[in-house]
């Protein structure tokens, strides 16, 4: 809305956004219905507005009205500025009543979470890839593709999230293609599916469970590496590592495993 304003600021002065008048509109009298009201032509008037700093600063200093003059479009239009209208959004609807705070739609957009997990064997020869980030290591993860453990998790909790399937749906182990392949493409495809389901990742929390390596001093580096794929601040990013007390197959160094969490929120 703001872009769409902003926009609209190079062929006029100010700009507000407006939806039309759909409902029928009467005018009306100790509770009684009076006259019709031409619906034609008249529009709600939404905010933010939007103005050249100049044009409205002048306005506001010329004004000689009522101290209530509703808003800036006003005294703007006082003034003799243009005011352009650009399409509204119900969504900037106006809390004014108490009954509107009950209308959680309004105010709060829809989360959704998912989650996912996933194994894969360390073995001789391999190389070693966790949340896209190459590790120096003795063995390393074998699989179909990198074998990226803690990305895998993360495409299923990102898939999970918008009711996606997972990722052997979308990268099943028995397609060629993707022997080999990075895992940052696979990752890349489940935000492009959040996105494409009116949805924006909100956080991501991943957990890389092994006794070695030691994950401390990569943590930051992965962090960075998954919002660069994901293509959100690293803010947004949780990595974290813990161990099993050598317990099961994840203590005795046959394998690492790792938990995904993710959480979307609605764009539209």
């Amino acid at each position: 809305m703001i872009a769409a304003l902003v926009a609209a600021l190079e062929q006029a002065p100010g700009a507000i956004p407006a939806l039309p008048v759909v409902d029928s509109v009467v005018r009306g009298d100790a509770g009684l219905r009076r006259a019709a009201v031409e619906r034609d032509g008249l529009y709600r008037v939404q905010t933010p507005q939007a103005f050249r700093f100049a044009d409205i600063l002048a306005a506001h200093r010329a004004w000689h009205g009522a101290p209530d003059a509703g808003d800036d479009a006003a005294v703007a239009e006082a003034a003799g500025l243009a005011i352009a209208l650009v399409a509204g959004d119900e969504r900037l609807r106006k809390v004014t009543f108490a009954a509107d705070l009950e209308d959680q739609t309004m105010i709060t957009p829809q989360f959704r979470t998912g989650m996912g997990y996933d194994v894969h064997r360390l073995a001789e020869g391999e190389e070693l890839w966790l949340c896209g980030v190459k590790i120096a290591h003795t063995k390393g993860l074998s699989g179909h593709s990198d074998a990226d453990v803690a990305i895998h998790a993360l495409v299923d909790a990102l898939l999970g999230a918008v009711a996606a399937g997972d990722i052997g749906d979308h990268f099943p182990p028995s397609d060629p293609q993707w022997k080999g392949a990075a895992s940052d493409r696979f990752l890349g495809h489940a935000a492009k599916l959040v996105a494409q389901s009116g949805y924006a990742i909100a956080n991501v929390d991943v957990t890389i469970i092994c006794e070695a390596p030691r994950i401390g001093q990569h943590k930051t580096a992965m962090r960075a590496r998954l919002a660069a794929i994901l293509a959100i601040d690293i803010g947004q990013v949780s990595v974290k590592a813990t161990t099993t007390e050598r317990l099961g197959f994840t203590g005795r160094g046959e394998g690492i495993a790792a938990q995904a969490v993710a959480t979307v929120h609605a764009i539209a």
